[in-house]
């Protein structure tokens, strides 16, 4: 890309060839992005002089830099440790970023004499002191968890107590061993919490064995209604086991598989966790991603692994985490997580049966994540579209309010069985009656040209508009870039129309309007752009779909 001026150039020069992490700042003098090397000198002169079309990210932030600072650390993995606290300080725009990671609820066991459990933030950790437990992306599965623990555990629920002489009524139901009214002695209080702990970071097993151990000295000392509290809760404990559908043969094994899925600009990630050789929970992450479904892998899941496992307590890290990819700062994060661990983790690609398996039912729950959220989106596109449509109509400056919105796309595999789709929005909802099919007439058998695919099928659709046959939409958008929409802007202006017309090239989700060079940029995040995607994305799938059917249709004759 090379350098825009003398100050950066220099500044550069100057980086040292030490560990630490590099700061990038706009004109404004803000903080745009945040990351780590081995090497300062060498990672931040790479920015600079690579080839701009390797990465669109880059495209876009490269020229907005103005200023380049870096911190020197002592190693690489102090220097991952410093990235993911500037991130989560600064949040930087060009950061990868956890979408609400603040609203996720945790379980925290309180730092007192006798301490509680309760449902708290992350965002609390600073005045809230304590083990924490979580995040629970599930608030359902949350409550009902919270509900076994306190059947199972008799803990104090209240912060102070409600009466000075007699215990609550949680001591009467036996959710409360009343350690308020002197009921239990210190020790045993610590041992009821000690098991809960077990219970919370997925021993199962280990707390059963405790339980049992428990229960034998009470017998053995003729303590039999303590004896028969421990059986009851060793009974319980057991069928919440039994509920789990997914047993391995390792039945020590804590592992988790990570799977991510994504369209234009949203990720979603999914994590299956397995503790004490059992599928116990599932977590799902949304995450916000900068450019086009094209950014680097690599960036996506380290910044998955450095934020989602940043929130763990260190005794709640898996001992491996099998992805379907590797990465290439793959040893630096497994020297982080086994520091924290204390013991060996290894982080791997899916090699065994049972990895490959559970590996594909967690894409599977991160394909699902994506489309619930991609219907999500849609939604409230849908229940606010007077808004979307007047954002769109003035950030385009259209000489109408885009209640019909048609998009074409063309669909061939060289040359073969070439075809065409038209999809309809109306009010930002797909209208499917009026969806339309085109086979190409003018294009010979392994012909490649979609100039002439979409002056086709155009020509035809702008004949009918012309003879009044059908009405004009409000707005046309073209799958392509400038050339795309020029060549059906000459064909709109052969049939002497006025329409509004506009192109989005994918690479870079930009927006083009007829005879302007410069694209119309919109917010990654912003409503009008995510209905852009989904009615070019609706067009892409129709078409392929029509292109598979006619494919198959031929193979058969």
């Amino acid at each position: 890309m090379g350098f825009r001026n003398e100050q950066i150039k220099q500044q550069v020069k100057n980086m040292p060839k030490l560990p630490g992490c590099y700061q990038y700042f706009d004109k404004n003098n803000e903080l745009i992005y945040i990351g780590k090397a081995k090497n300062l000198y060498n990672r931040v002169n790479s920015y600079f002089m690579g080839d701009k079309k390797d990465s669109p990210k880059l495209q876009v932030m490269v020229p907005q830099i103005e200023r380049v600072e870096c911190i020197v650390v002592n190693s690489e993995i102090e220097a991952l440790i410093l990235e993911n606290e500037l991130i989560k300080k600064h949040k930087p725009k060009y950061n990868i970023l956890l979408k609400d990671d603040k609203k996720f609820p945790y379980f925290l066991i309180t730092k007192e004499d006798y301490p509680r459990i309760i449902v708290t933030r992350k965002a609390n950790k600073n005045t809230l002191k304590g083990k924490y437990y979580g995040p629970y992306t599930d608030a359902r599965a949350m409550w009902a968890t919270l509900e076994v623990i306190n059947k199972l555990f008799p803990i104090k629920k209240c912060n102070t107590p409600k009466y000075k002489t007699r215990p609550c009524l949680y001591y009467d139901i036996g959710q409360c061993c009343a350690p308020c009214q002197k009921k239990i002695s210190t020790q045993e209080y610590k041992e009821i919490i000690k098991n809960a702990e077990l219970f919370l970071s997925g021993k199962r097993k280990e707390l059963i064995k405790t339980l049992k151990k428990e229960m034998e000295k009470a017998s053995s000392k003729q303590e039999f209604e303590k004896a028969l509290l421990y059986r009851n809760s060793i009974n319980d404990i057991e069928k919440t086991l039994e509920k789990q559908s997914v047993v391995f043969e390792s039945t020590r094994a804590n592992y988790d598989y990570i799977a991510t899925a994504n369209s234009s600009n949203l990720i979603c990630l999914s994590l299956l966790q397995i503790r004490q050789g059992r599928l116990i929970n599932k977590k799902d992450f949304s995450f916000t991603q900068l450019l086009n479904e094209n950014d680097d892998y690599d960036e996506i899941i380290q910044s998955a692994i450095r934020e989602y496992y940043t929130m763990l307590n260190d005794e709640e890290l898996p001992s491996k985490i099998i992805l379907s990819d590797t990465f290439g700062d793959i040893e630096l994060y497994k020297k982080w997580l086994s520091l924290r661990l204390k013991k060996e983790v290894n982080i791997i690609k899916a090699t065994t049966k049972i990895d490959k398996e559970l590996l594909s039912l967690t894409q599977k729950n991160a394909n699902f994540n994506l489309e619930s959220q991609k219907l999500k989106e849609l939604a409230n596109i849908q229940n606010d579209y007077n808004e979307v449509g007047s954002y769109i109509q003035e950030k385009l400056k259209l000489t109408k309010f885009p209640h019909t919105i048609e998009c074409y796309d063309i669909s061939h595999i060289q040359g073969t069985n070439t075809v065409a789709s038209g999809v309809y929005f109306e009010n930002g909802q797909p209208k499917k009656s009026k969806y339309r099919k085109y086979k190409l007439k003018t294009i010979q058998k392994g012909e490649v040209d979609d100039f002439k695919s979409m002056r086709e099928i155009l020509s035809r659709r702008f004949k009918r508009i012309k003879q009044g046959q059908i009405e004009a939409p409000d707005l046309i958008i073209i799958d392509g870039g400038k050339g795309q929409l020029s060549s059906v802007v000459q064909i709109m202006k052969e049939f002497e129309l006025k329409l509004n017309i506009v192109s989005l090239a994918k690479r870079e989700e930009e927006v083009f309007l007829p005879n302007k060079s410069e694209p119309v940029i919109f917010a990654l995040n912003s409503p009008a752009l995510q209905l852009f995607q989904r009615i070019r994305d609706e067009a892409h799938r129709f078409a392929i779909t029509f292109h598979r059917q006619l494919r198959s249709k031929s193979m058969l004759e």
